[in-house]
């Protein structure tokens, strides 16, 4: 199994690396939540992640990783030096597994990764394909039954606004081109052209109602859903 811990402090990334790698696990480590973000999530089957970070905290990252439905089942733990009731209920609240407090103790952090991998993998076996959903805020969509709902209303969409939103939502705050969108949203076999995305984004903004603003144009680039964490 894969275990990524994202930690600010090389010190602690270096010593949970030794101490896991003992275990059998395969181990990476990042310094930021932004460096988190340019690596292959989906390939991971737990992080540890510090809360007290750079830019973007452990907590606003994982309220991103259980909205994306590429990497909402990974379990998440916090370790931190916050031990306050209320870091551990918003930690709990966002959708964290467990929470572990600094100074850090190997004997703790091996058996409580231990038992939340075997709750993980008892999950997943009983996971119903109902749960496949990406939820942002007032947005929810279905990825099986394929349908969106905003604000509590279930919208009327085409495929293609279907896929373009998911396809947002699932990537957000990455701009993509045109040719991009047509590439991962289009059939293959069918032939169109750059002003049909625009028309469909058009469409799009509107459907969604305030959120459409979040829909942002990149001017020479092309378009990105920028998340309001």
């Amino acid at each position: 199994m894969k275990i990524l811990v994202v930690d600010d402090e090389q010190d602690i990334c270096e010593i949970l690396q030794y101490n896991l790698e003992t275990e059998g696990f395969e181990v990476t480590t990042a310094n930021s939540a932004e460096e988190v973000l340019d690596l292959p999530l989906q390939d991971y089957s737990l992080i540890l992640l510090d809360v007290m970070m750079g830019e973007m905290s452990g907590f606003q990252l994982a309220r991103r990783l259980k909205n994306d439905a590429a990497t909402m089942r990974i379990p998440i733990i916090f370790i931190t030096a916050l031990d306050s009731e209320d870091n551990l209920v918003k930690g709990l609240n966002i959708g964290a597994d467990d929470y572990i407090t600094k100074p850090l103790g190997m004997k703790e952090v091996k058996a409580r990764v231990k038992a939340v991998l075997r709750r993980a993998q008892l999950q997943q076996g009983a996971s119903s394909p109902a749960e496949n959903k990406i939820v942002y805020e007032g947005i929810t969509v279905d990825l099986n039954a394929k349908t969106v709902t905003c604000d509590g209303k279930e919208l009327e969409f085409t495929k293609l606004e279907f896929e373009l939103l998911s396809f947002f939502l699932q990537h957000p705050n990455k701009v993509f081109s045109r040719e991009d969108l047509l590439k991962y949203c289009w059939p293959q076999d069918v032939l169109v052209l750059d002003r049909t995305v625009d028309v469909n984004i058009t469409r799009l903004r509107k459907k969604i109602d305030h959120y459409g603003k979040q829909i942002k144009t990149r001017v020479g680039y092309g378009y990105y859903f920028e998340r309001c964490d």
